[in-house]
């Protein structure tokens, strides 16, 4: 039962990053395709009736995990309790700047709220790149599991690596699909712009492969090796197939996941790995609950995710059409 709470977190967080990254994509390239305010308006638009919805699936994930994982829950935040509090006000910024900026007409308002909307996003991207970074090198956990290191040790190069690559996955991630949302010459430049992204995604890709193999040696699950190919071929579907919108989106996602399914791969059965590797660290044996709160937790989880699930798909197949500039 452990292991399938450990699938049933890992399965939220790889929905929150696939849904929101595409909420923080649009976000970070905004400035390099928008031109006027109008654009930058379209842009925050084109993700209205989606981005609450979509960080439902980071509480969802924090819930299960101090549910499924109390003793990880803690373990994690003595160490990530400043990033967290970095965290929780940039999304704070992000939705004031959706909710804010259309509330007066004033140049100066708009360029306040389009910066912090997109540099909010950035500093996320980048705040969740460096603890996912920190997650698969692993952390100094002391006896009694907790964190044994300092803020410094968290900004690595293999977690600012990582970093680096997470907002260029998603700044791709969001020019799909701001492309595929929006009409006229703003998709236009959202496609160029992706289509140029790829080959940094592609290079990004391969130097945090190699930089993950020398940090945690190969992959502990046979199917982590596949999500790396899964990974690969959406990689070609972009490149090769990028006429199509929906089916460029439809890959990025799909990349997306097998990052995160070969990242879940790496670290079984180890829910937070120490540092150095061959420490162990605490495994997800280790930081479950008691069977039946395990057995409460788990359904409650899946129950909730159903939900949301269907509450998003919903709005997705309603509110999917696309943007004109009016």
């Amino acid at each position: 039962m452990s292991s399938f709470g450990f699938v049933v977190v890992a399965a939220m967080l790889a929905l929150y990053v696939m849904l929101d990254g595409y909420d923080l994509g649009v976000a970070a390239v905004t400035p390099f395709v928008a031109r006027s305010p109008g654009d930058r308006a379209l842009a925050m638009a084109s993700i209205g009736p989606f981005w609450n919805g979509n960080e439902v699936w980071l509480i969802a994930a924090g819930g299960a995990l101090f549910a499924i994982f109390p003793k990880a829950y803690a373990s994690a935040f003595s160490g990530f309790y400043l990033p967290l509090m970095v965290a929780l006000w940039l999304l704070m910024f992000r939705g004031m700047a959706m909710e804010l900026r259309s509330h007066f007409t004033s140049a100066l308002w708009y360029e306040f709220w389009d910066a912090a909307f997109a540099w909010a996003s950035v500093l996320l991207i980048v705040v969740f790149g460096v603890a996912l970074g920190n997650l698969v090198r692993g952390v100094p956990l002391d006896a009694q599991g907790f964190f044994a290191g300092t803020f410094a040790f968290l900004l690595n190069p293999y977690a600012l690596l990582v970093a680096a690559f997470s907002v260029l996955t998603l700044a791709q991630h969001g020019a799909a699909f701001l492309a595929m949302r929006v009409e006229g010459p703003l998709a236009a430049r959202a496609r160029r712009l992706g289509k140029g992204l790829w080959w940094s995604v592609a290079i990004g890709y391969a130097l945090a492969t190699g930089a993950t193999f020398l940090v945690r040696g190969l992959p502990q699950t046979a199917w982590a090796i596949a999500d790396m190919i899964v990974a690969v071929g959406a990689l070609a579907v972009m490149r090769l197939r990028s006429g199509s919108d929906r089916l460029r989106f439809g890959a990025s996602c799909l990349f997306v996941a097998a990052l995160l399914g070969a990242v879940a791969g790496a670290m079984y059965p180890f829910i937070l790995p120490g540092f150095p590797p061959h420490t162990g660290g605490l495994s997800i044996a280790q930081a479950s609950s008691s069977p039946t709160a395990l057995a409460v937790g788990v359904t409650v989880a899946c129950a909730g995710g159903a939900a949301v699930l269907v509450y998003g798909t919903l709005a997705f197949r309603t509110m999917m059409g696309r943007l004109r500039d009016e």
